[in-house]
């Protein structure tokens, strides 16, 4: 049943049924200011969160099995960036969703799926926690600067500016160091409360997005989209993820990692964050762009998550039976003897 909840993914159809209410509802006027106001309230808040969530002692540990993990950071923002930008030449996506597929692949890893789908794949957990938990902290340093290398051209022009550096540095940094300075006060609260405040990030992100695709659709986002548009969308996510699993997975053999490490890496390196991606969008781009921008991080989001739940069950029968062959073959040499 767990593993059926990773692949339909409850929180997505949320964020679906989002952009049917700012579709058929969309926030106008004193209304949109208010949704506004609230959507980076709830940014600084995720960040907040974010930062009380994460341990010094997660933050230490990811200096041991540093290979592993610069390969996961290498593959996470230097090769995915790679696939963004080979993107950018596919014409026939309009110019905005194709600063969303670059946008999708400067972003860090997810940090519950991919530890999940290690688990499940028989992996190493405790470097795929670490891993994910770095991604994500970097992430939020990283990502605004990838995007302003990357994303001056092509339709996102003029979209960084003073007021986004500004806002990455008061929504996003500042809470997030604040969050993780009062850890040693609120850290027992947070364990506590660990599902209560999982809601209140979910909370936070499905407000994003209605205020997201609120701008969007009064803008006239669904006159500009049409389905062939979104069915070639889809095909390039599928490409993507297909292209960067098989580079991870050839990498881990490239530099000899154990299985349980190469799936560590494969795991981590090929997804993206979500749960990062709305509101760091939310805060570096304008409003009226966050929609369309996001769209194929949601289309990403879904498809890694069948293909990784997929990926994982064959892992993990796999190591199930290598460990049966290996238990009947210790068994042989006992009654030998």
């Amino acid at each position: 049943m767990s593993r059926l909840r990773l692949i339909l993914d409850p929180f997505l159809l949320l964020l679906i049924a989002m952009v049917v209410l700012a579709s058929m509802v969309p926030a106008h006027g004193r209304g949109a200011q208010a949704v506004n106001i609230a959507a980076d309230v709830g940014i600084v808040l995720l960040f907040f969160l974010h930062g009380a969530k994460l341990s010094r002692e997660a933050i230490w540990n990811g200096a041991r099995a540093w290979k592993l993990h610069l390969a996961t950071l290498g593959t996470t923002f230097a090769a995915f960036p790679l696939l963004g930008l080979a993107t950018q030449q596919i014409g026939a996506l309009p110019a905005t969703m194709r600063a969303g597929l670059l946008f999708l692949t400067l972003l860090p890893s997810t940090v519950q799926s991919s530890i999940a789908f290690t688990a499940i794949a028989r992996g190493n957990v405790a470097a795929a926690v670490v891993s994910a938990s770095f991604s994500n902290l970097l992430g939020i340093f990283l990502t605004p600067v990838l995007v302003a290398l990357l994303m001056q051209g092509g339709g996102t022009a003029g979209m960084i500016s003073l007021q986004s550096i500004e806002g990455i540095v008061l929504q996003l940094l500042l809470p997030f160091v604040v969050g993780h300075l009062m850890r040693p006060w609120i850290g027992g609260f947070v364990e506590r409360h660990r599902t209560m405040l999982g809601r209140v990030d979910r909370t936070s992100i499905l407000l994003i997005v209605y205020s997201a695709f609120s701008a969007a659709v009064v803008e006239g986002l669904w006159h500009k989209v049409s389905r062939a548009e979104l069915a070639l969308l889809t095909g390039v996510c599928v490409a993507m993820l297909i292209v960067v699993l098989l580079f991870s997975w050839a990498l881990g053999r490239v530099l000899g990692f154990a299985r349980e490490d190469a799936i560590v890496l494969q795991f981590c390196g090929s997804k993206k964050s979500l749960a990062s991606g709305v509101p760091i969008a939310g805060v570096l781009f304008p409003a009226s762009v966050v929609g369309p921008l996001i769209l194929p991080l949601m289309l990403f989001h879904q498809i890694q998550l069948i293909a990784c739940a997929l990926l994982a069950r064959h892992y993990g029968a796999e190591a199930e039976r290598e460990e049966g062959t290996r238990n009947q073959e210790g068994s042989g040499e006992v009654n030998a003897v």
